[in-house]
């Protein structure tokens, strides 16, 4: 049991010991160093140059990986919420890190698997997941997740609110442009490519309204798409204020008694 701790606490980066850190910053750039592997395979003189060798980081990384799964997949019982053998560890492969961790070396583990199937080919541009594991390193990573969490409903209406303003948008301006420009706003669906790039002010300037009144529409919209745009960053601002707060409140609270410890200061810690 105590193994199983220290594996957990040295892979999940809790301990502040020596060994910890670097497996962390080890791990870390072994990421780092399979996205430039992935990104370099698509140049083709690299890949023509460089291929064997390109496979075989792809080995040793895939490798270190696996090994790296089954620890936290072997560990994750050390865990109260993951306690019982069968049942906490089924529970703990749904987890959404430990996705990220399968589909990062799924992939590759089919293809050496003798597995001649098309659609792998696509599959092998999925090892770029394998920066989404950088999750578990970054703590600003982890407080973007805990900000999500925070206003994920507010976030989830602003979305609702951003495709509701494309549909009418693209509505409105597919009626007055559609007669005068059959072509560039053939039908809604067509309409809302320009209606996307006014929206996020990128304006690629292939399709435009030549009507007065269509101008005067793809002005209100062009402002309205500012506004639009700035509310979910206004949304994230606030939550970082926000959970910065709770932080500081919980450093600044006693966790014996709940005392506030910029208030009484050095009550000693057999008096709480």
């Amino acid at each position: 049991m105590l193994l199983k701790n220290r594996v957990y606490q040295v892979l999940s980066g809790e301990s502040t010991n020596r060994l910890s850190r670097v497996v962390s910053l080890c791990l870390v750039a072994l990421i780092l160093l399979n996205v430039l592997a992935v990104m370099a395979e698509s140049v083709t003189w690299i890949s023509q140059s460089y291929g064997t060798w390109l496979v075989g980081f792809e080995w040793v990384s895939v490798s270190i990986f696996t090994v790296e799964y089954l620890l936290r997949f072997w560990a994750c019982t050390s865990l109260p919420q993951y306690r019982a053998p069968i049942a906490g560890r089924l529970h703990y492969v749904f987890t959404p890190l430990a996705l990220v961790d399968l589909l990062a070396i799924l992939p590759t583990l089919l293809m050496w698997g003798g597995v001649d199937l098309r659609i792998l080919r696509v599959l092998r541009l999925t090892r770029m997941l394998r920066l989404a594991k950088l999750g578990r390193y970054s703590k600003a990573i982890q407080t973007l997740g805990q900000v999500v969490r925070l206003k994920h409903e507010e976030l989830v209406l602003s979305l609702v609110l951003m495709l509701f303003m494309l549909v009418v948008a693209s509505s409105l301006m597919f009626m007055v442009e559609n007669q005068q420009q059959p072509e560039a706003f053939s039908s809604i669906p067509a309409t809302m490519w320009w209606t996307v790039m006014t929206l996020t002010t990128v304006g690629y300037g292939d399709v435009f309204p030549i009507t007065t009144s269509g101008k005067f529409l793809a002005s209100g919209i062009a402002v309205l798409g500012i506004g639009l745009f700035a509310l979910p960053a206004g949304l994230v601002a606030s939550a970082f204020v926000e959970l910065r707060g709770l932080q500081q409140t919980h450093l600044a609270t006693c966790p014996h008694c709940g005392k506030n410890l910029d208030t009484a200061p050095g009550i000693p810690e057999s008096e709480c």
